[in-house]
């Protein structure tokens, strides 16, 4: 309770200091004069401050630090004057839309053991493997002496003639599989190259090989095609996972999911006679085919506790004064890791403050200034996900079960990960989507003379691993803001160094803390950016949509009858 009151201290103060700041635009290029609006770095810096402390025990869902972080959401909606949003509650808006989701941690002891070439080794979980608590529902897994089958990169896809599974079948087999796409290595090829593919993600290697009947999926973790190093593997997959609520969780999940290091990887290969190396540039080739580790078999036990629980997205609005059944979306993910396993000094609380605290600092200081700021024609949704960590599972429930009518939704900001550190010439957006909406952004960004960087590692994804993507597969124009690389101070070998420095030594780490030198000064000019976005859309009749070859556009297009 102590930390909830200090909480909501806060919200009053941030509260009374956005009432009292002067009008004067923080962005002036970037914003007409009579949407003038003043974005407060101390504002930022403070909500990243109060998120990420300890008192907020890493802002696990279903956790005491989810119950203080929607505490402290609702607090600063409702002091900035905006309304509640959520789910309706005897006959009334609520601040919150109630997300059901499985819960599932690993309990007691993980025996996981492999033999072959003559030997049999214990695999420590967490060091050479990190496998996940099951997420079918079963109180335990237990296999033994499992054989394992090298599937390559693990990918169906019959628009590009490929088939890596070739028939091979994979009932009570573990399957062997590469992180990202063919098409990492070389560059080329018949996956668009360097940029990943939804074939390239984790996700959807897990999904295939369930869908497959496979026992289980082991992913050859690298660092360079994952774009992160062992230590986030290690702390997104060992501690409680979570997934929306299946009538058949068969379908999505095997019993075994997890990772393996790419020593212990070649270890098994070379055990089994085979080249770990010259199997990986075979399956490079659609010619491939799956390759049985013979003589190699894995065992496993450990007992799962499977329940059902309901985490919060939190949703505020500010209504439209004259087309208040339109709506434009600013989103972010509230939640982070919790507590989990300790790092070397001991920590065990994963703060994450940059990952997501600062995409909910910017979430709350735009509902600020759009509550200071005369009502726009169109509503603005503020919208605080939860279990983004967790497979985007806040903002999947919200898409597939919509407060208000995606076909009548203009377009989704997703804010990630801010740069809380000085301002940039340029931005960037996650992957490579053409879309109206960006071609919008850029051209705000152009008035405050910010340049549009693409996506510098679309090798890693990143447009399947954000907020928006939910509602990007349903048509709904959307994209995730990213801060850019080229510094003002330092140039791009500053903030180039700075972004890998984060990804090593803090992303999903306990590290990930606020510090009191960020500056916060180039979130607050790229936030005077995007509310400019926002509020033209919010203030005119436009639909964006996405280009005319995007995958995107005939979900959008199917629905056209129902906004005019």
């Amino acid at each position: 309770m102590k930390t909830t009151s200090i909480a909501i201290l806060s919200a009053a103060a941030l509260a009374a200091s956005v009432q009292a700041a002067p009008a004067a635009p923080a962005v002036k290029p970037a914003v007409p004069a009579s949407q003038a609006v003043q974005i407060e770095p101390s504002h930022l810096s403070q909500d990243v401050k109060v998120l990420s402390s300890d008192e907020f025990e890493g802002r696990g869902p279903n956790t005491p630090g989810e119950a203080k972080t929607v505490a402290y959401l609702v607090n600063q909606f409702e002091a900035a004057g905006l309304k509640p949003g959520g789910d309706l509650v005897d006959g009334k808006r609520s601040w919150t839309q109630d997300v059901p989701l499985g819960r599932f941690e690993i309990k007691g002891p993980v025996a996981l053991s492999v033999k072959g070439g003559g030997k049999e080794d214990t695999l420590t979980q967490g060091e050479q493997i990190a496998v996940r608590a099951a997420m079918t529902g079963a109180k335990s897994v237990e296999f033994k002496d499992a054989p394992l089958v090298f599937v390559g990169y693990g990918v169906a896809a019959p628009e590009r003639k490929w088939d890596d599974f070739k028939g091979q079948d994979l009932k009570g087999k573990l399957a062997v599989v590469l992180i990202n796409d063919p098409d990492f290595e070389t560059g080329k090829g018949e996956f668009g190259g360097k940029a990943m593919t939804y074939y390239g993600r984790w996700t959807y290697k897990f999904e295939e090989l369930a869908r497959r009947g496979a026992l289980g999926t082991l992913i050859v973790h690298e660092t360079a095609p994952a774009s992160y190093g062992w230590a986030t593997v290690k702390n997104s997959n060992t501690n409680v996972m979570y997934d929306v609520v299946r009538k058949n969780p068969l379908e999505a999940h095997a019993p075994v999911e997890g990772w393996i290091q790419r020593d212990l990887a070649v270890d098994l290969f070379k055990r089994a006679g085979l080249d770990f190396d010259k199997l990986k540039k075979s399956a490079q080739s659609r010619n491939f085919k799956p390759v049985e580790l013979t003589g190699i078999a894995m065992s496993g036990k450990y007992a799962v506790d499977a329940q059902t629980i309901v985490s919060k997205n939190v949703i505020a609005l500010r209504e439209g004064s004259q087309r208040p059944g339109e709506y434009v979306v600013y989103s972010g993910h509230w939640d982070h890791l919790g507590i989990g396993l300790p790092d070397a000094k001991g920590d065990r609380i994963y703060n994450g403050a940059v990952d997501n605290a600062t995409g909910i600092a910017a979430l709350l200081e735009l509902a600020r200034v759009y509550a200071a700021a005369p009502a726009p024609q169109r509503s603005v949704m503020f919208l605080a996900v939860t279990a983004e960590e967790k497979g985007l599972l806040g903002s999947e429930y919200y898409a597939s079960n919509p407060v208000y009518p995606l076909a009548r939704t203009v377009g989704v900001l997703n804010m990630d990960a801010l740069d809380p550190h000085g301002k940039a010439r340029d931005f960037t957006i996650s992957g490579s989507a053409k879309l109206d909406l960006l071609d919008r952004l850029v051209a705000k960004a152009r008035m405050a003379k910010l340049s549009f960087s693409p996506d510098p590692k679309p090798e890693a994804g990143h447009f399947f691993r954000s907020d928006h993507f939910p509602f990007a597969k349903r048509g709904v124009p959307a994209f995730s803001f990213g801060s850019g690389e080229h510094w003002e101070q330092g140039g791009v070998a500053a903030g180039k160094k700075e972004a890998e420095r984060y990804v090593k030594e803090n992303y999903h780490q306990p590290s990930d803390e606020w510090k009191a030198e960020w500056t916060f000064e180039g979130m607050a000019r790229d936030l005077g950016i995007l509310y400019a976005v926002g509020r033209e859309l919010a203030d005119s009749n436009a639909w964006p949509n996405w280009s005319k070859d995007s995958e995107f556009r005939a979900a959008r297009d199917h629905s056209a009858s129902e906004r005019k």
